[in-house]
């Protein structure tokens, strides 16, 4: 007798992000094995991530470099600049006529600069500019950039040509020259150009780590306490609006920082990428042990591979609007997008990767704009295409979308089971070609069905539309659920769905699969 066709739904597949450590056999289909070029949208969807709308419509200031850091500067005065590092020049950008912002060089003159790791903070409408073995520079928008030495009028002690710098509690505080990690400086009160007079003051943290020999790599300011991330664990220090009085308050062993472009503050809490990691100032502290805060315990084995065989410094933002975290290796064209909006069962974010993707650098404006530096100069992530520039003109270029699912199961391995057909729900998608994947028993030649979504013009509920069901979606975009016929047989399934984005969002909604229940093996 014939076995019926079972209807099995997979509601929001891969909502709960990549996760690539645990078994693949028998999986949540909530994870995902393969997340490219993602987001888990507002509705809990697995969804394309948004471009780069490119802003400067020259590139060439840049020579073969590319945007390393982006700064938003502004004052009590409401003037506002936008710093762009690369090439060994700083510059800033200058708005034409919108979109074509110009990449103007404001490097003083006699100055040389030999690398764009620089750290940029903005301090009592001033912006100070650190990197190690650099004289650090301050701008202001009567003077313009000037080296510490032109703006004060006295040489600059070597020790201050820092390359990590924070503004707290009314001062700058700056580590980490060429001869010293050890030695956290602290600026006169509301002069950032002053190490030396006044209340300016110094402390030595060597003998302070838990575990012997350390090197800063971070300084945050947090709960009226200086946070000293070294690369192997944490300092603490109380009372830090009055340094000179600030104390040890607490230390943490085997959890450190490896970079400071990877520190984020995220409202109530700070984010850093460690040695084995996304971690968690505040759960750090709290637990001082490493696997309970891991936030990132779901692609940790890989994160750690990207840390290990890193070149470059990262690249990191948080966007509130977007309620991601992101952490880019430029030297591999990878980023990670670790969503925020709430944490999964065993403590982690759920993270999507953005492959091949032109995203460099980052900037946060006040206004939630999310700056994006690339080859060609500064974008907003913004749009469905990734913009750059071609000889003088802006072209854009697709991305592509990937989703595959962990083995499925469908709750019983022994099985075996003949997919009959796939129906995925996709909402937006407008024009693209979509490709719909399987395989049986972890193979890696899958079978493949390609639609065309089509120019769609939405239709309403119980209206006929020329190829595929159709309904008005709210917000004016569309779904579709087309039918896909499907072969083959095996006791375990993968499910794939690849698209290209180029001008239209996509989100997969659901997938449908229609199988036959074989014989038991």
């Amino acid at each position: 007798m014939a076995q019926p066709l079972q209807s099995i739904n997979l509601v929001a597949p891969g909502f709960k992000g990549v996760n690539t450590e645990d078994s693949p056999i028998g999986q949540d289909f909530s994870f995902a094995d393969i997340a490219d070029n993602a987001v888990i949208d507002k509705r809990g969807r697995i969804a394309a991530r948004k471009g780069v709308d490119l802003l400067t419509a020259v590139n060439t200031p840049l020579g073969s470099d590319y945007a390393v850091k982006i700064h938003h500067f502004y004052d009590d005065a409401g003037n506002e600049e936008v710093f762009v590092t690369g090439n060994n020049k700083i510059f800033k950008t200058t708005q034409t006529t919108n979109p074509d912002d110009t990449l103007t060089d404001i490097t003083p003159g006699s100055y040389t600069i030999t690398a764009d790791n620089w750290k940029i903070v903005n301090f009592n409408d001033k912006a100070y500019f650190f990197q190690r073995g650099q004289e650090p520079l301050v701008y202001d928008n009567t003077n313009g950039l000037r080296t510490f030495t032109t703006a004060t009028g006295t040489s600059t002690n070597s020790n201050f040509y820092c390359h990590e710098a924070l503004a707290a509690y009314g001062r700058l505080w700056i580590v980490d020259n060429a001869a010293d990690t050890q030695t956290i400086y602290w600026s006169d009160l509301l002069i950032g150009t002053d190490f030396t007079g006044g209340s300016s003051g110094s402390i030595d943290v060597s003998k302070a780590w838990p575990d012997g020999y350390d090197e800063v790599r971070a300084l945050v300011a947090h709960n009226n306490a200086l946070l000293i991330l070294g690369k192997h664990s944490i300092l603490v220090y109380a009372n830090a609006v009055s340094p000179a009085t600030m104390a040890l308050a607490d230390t943490v062993a085997g959890v450190g920082c490896i970079c400071r472009n990877s520190v984020q503050h995220i409202g109530t809490d700070v984010l850093f990428m460690s040695q084995n990691g996304l971690r968690s100032f505040g759960r750090t502290i709290q637990e001082k042990s490493l696997p309970l805060s891991d936030l990132s315990a779901n692609i940790k084995s890989e994160i750690i591979n990207l840390i290990e065989t890193r070149t470059a410094p990262t690249a990191s933002v948080y966007s509130p609007e977007n309620s991601f975290y992101l952490i880019t290796f430029p030297d591999t064209n990878t980023t990670y997008c670790f969503d925020l909006k709430g944490r999964l069962e065993n403590g982690a974010y759920r993270a999507t990767r953005w492959t091949s993707a032109p995203f460099k650098a980052y900037e946060r404006k006040n206004d939630g704009t999310l700056l994006v530096g690339t080859d060609d100069g500064v974008g907003e992530y913004a749009g469905y295409a990734d913009e750059y520039n071609d000889a003088g003109t802006i072209r854009t270029s697709s991305y592509r979308f990937r989703y595959y699912s962990p083995g499925l199961t469908f709750g019983d391995p022994s099985k075996v089971k003949f997919l009959k057909k796939l129906r995925p729900t996709l909402v937006g998608a407008n024009s693209a070609t979509v490709f719909v994947k399987w395989a049986y028993d972890f193979g890696t030649s899958y079978s493949t069905q390609e639609f065309t979504v089509g120019n769609q013009t939405p239709y309403y509920f119980n209206e006929a539309a020329s190829e595929y069901t159709v309904a008005e979606f709210t917000g004016g975009a569309t779904t579709t659920r087309p039918p896909v016929n499907a072969t083959g047989g095996g006791s375990i399934i993968t499910i794939g769905l690849e698209s290209e984005i180029n001008g239209f969002a996509l989100s997969l909604q659901e997938i449908n699969v229609l199988a036959l229940m074989g014989k038991t093996l």
